[in-house]
């Protein structure tokens, strides 16, 4: 499962398990240090806002060329372009250096960050584990022509497929993005997936946004986003050239965040 609703909105199963964990260090921390008045509410918070700063200007730094046509989508984060290890240990330094300066936090920031991270960490592995062994679903869906295209019949490539929509601006702002790469990426097969919209629908709009993307499909039903687990538009999965996912990706792309899911592929 790629993402969860709650309520009207459909949130990444990261973002999810980051909230989580960050929720759950901060009533650990509330209870191991309520007796002594150590609350380490306020180091916490520096841990979060740190390691997300963090994460976000490695992003930032290892794609800087995708970057800098467009200096301001720098502070755009809808693209999800954080880097992992960097924000891990930035988090940790600051949280090491409060405590140093703070000792009578140590105790509670400690059972706080073991609670929270092993929440999160446990949460990451699973989530991880269980999108590794999901294999491209046995669907046939229609072409822009009327042809059936069975998702199954895989050519030997990596497969990026995204699931969209003409009334999703996300997706609309991402499809050149998208166009892009499919055109820089011949060894990558790329499928773009509307969801519940007719061809007609589909065509006006891609001639009205003078996009000629290949490969677009059509899931009337809304089948694919079903059985892949995917509740919010737009949704890009990335599958080897087996038809195993690989990684999965929620929200809009940038042709960074697009670059860095498409180096992740084997």
């Amino acid at each position: 499962m790629t993402s969860f609703n709650l309520g009207p909105l459909a949130i990444p199963m990261q973002h999810g398990l980051l909230y989580l964990g960050f929720f759950a260090a901060l009533f650990a921390g509330w209870l191991a240090g309520r007796k002594r008045k150590a609350n380490p509410e306020g180091v916490l918070f520096a841990m979060l806002i740190g390691g997300l700063l963090a994460a976000r200007l490695a992003f930032v730094g290892q794609y800087s060329e995708q970057y800098a046509t467009r200096p301001l989508s720098l502070v755009d984060i809808r693209d999800g372009g954080f880097l992992f290890w960097p924000g891990l240990v930035c988090a940790a330094l600051i949280g090491a250096g409060l405590a140093w300066r703070k000792p009578t936090l140590r105790r509670s920031l400690a059972i706080a960050v073991l609670v929270g991270g092993s929440l999160w960490g446990s949460g990451l592995a699973l989530v991880s584990a269980l999108e590794r062994s999901r294999q491209l679903p046995e669907l046939s869906l229609m072409d822009l022509q009327g042809n059936p295209v069975d998702l199954r019949a895989l050519d030997g490539r990596p497969l990026v497929v995204n699931l969209w929509a003409t009334w999703c601006p996300p997706c609309r702002r991402e499809m050149p993005v998208l166009e892009a790469a499919q055109n820089a990426n011949p060894d990558v097969r790329f499928l773009l997936v509307n969801q519940g919209e007719h061809a007609e629908a589909v065509t006006r709009y891609l001639a009205e946004q003078g996009l000629a993307p290949r490969d677009v499909l059509l899931d009337s039903g809304n089948r694919l986003g079903q059985a892949t687990g995917s509740f919010g538009l737009p949704t890009t999965l990335f599958y080897d050239a087996n038809g195993r996912l690989n990684h999965s990706h929620m929200g809009e792309l940038s042709s960074a965040s697009l670059e860095h899911g498409l180096r992740q592929l084997p």
